[in-house]
């Protein structure tokens, strides 16, 4: 199962690396709504360190939308997903596969976003480097739940309006959270229920994945 969720990993980071999807429209995306978003809230420095957790994660799961639509996208085209099954690969594996390589394409979007909460949103440098565990247990979480639900859509013809109504309302409790532990380690206090919180998410939502992503290759 490793062997084949390393496989497909590697398969779908050198398709974005070759295309550059990622780096040239995703991620100008999620800089240009960060910068809306603080342009929204005014200048004053406390409002816009304040709301930056929150708009931090609002903004991820925005880019995030476009990855797991791209993501999916990889295997749309005619007779690939044909060819996955009668290879006869795992589908746990490949579930793994894809949402590792998910998690890398967010992990490097996500940095880039840090980067530009630190400088438009007056965020301390220190707060925002002790707030990385969260940030990563929080995109592992999103990049497990958005390959399964993607998955799901995958086929439709309506993809791009239909998956944000499935993929964000159970990714909720995730933006909660994760702006929580966020604005925990601005403030210097205790983050620990909200990552312990984080890590059960991913944990529930890789499980899922490994039992039912081959049932919902299916259906799809």
């Amino acid at each position: 199962m490793m062997s084949i969720a390393w496989l497909v990993a590697k398969k779908d980071l050198r398709v974005e690396w070759r295309s550059r999807v990622i780096l040239w429209q995703v991620l100008p995306f999620g800089v240009i709504a960060l910068i809306l978003a603080g342009l929204a809230l005014g200048p004053a420095t406390a409002t816009l360190r304040h709301a930056a957790p929150g708009l931090f994660y609002v903004v991820v799961l925005l880019v995030a939308l476009l990855a797991i639509g791209r993501s999916q996208s990889i295997e749309a085209s005619v007779g690939t997903r044909t060819s996955v099954r009668m290879l006869g690969l795992d589908p746990a594996g490949v579930f793994l596969g894809k949402s590792l390589a998910l998690l890398v394409e967010l992990a490097v979007t996500s940095a880039v976003l840090l980067t530009g909460v630190v400088v438009f949103f007056h965020v301390r440098a220190q707060g925002a480097l002790e707030a990385t565990p969260s940030i990563v247990v929080a995109l592992a979480a999103v990049a497990c739940a958005g390959t399964i639900y993607g998955s799901l859509v995958a086929d439709s013809s309506v993809q791009t309006t239909l998956l944000p109504i499935i993929v964000l309302p159970p990714l909720a409790g995730v933006l909660i959270a994760g702006e929580e532990a966020f604005a925990s380690a601005l403030t210097g206090s205790s983050a620990t229920r909200w990552v312990v919180f984080l890590a059960a998410a991913a944990v529930a939502y890789a499980a899922l994945g490994v039992l039912l992503y081959g049932v919902a290759e299916e259906s799809s």
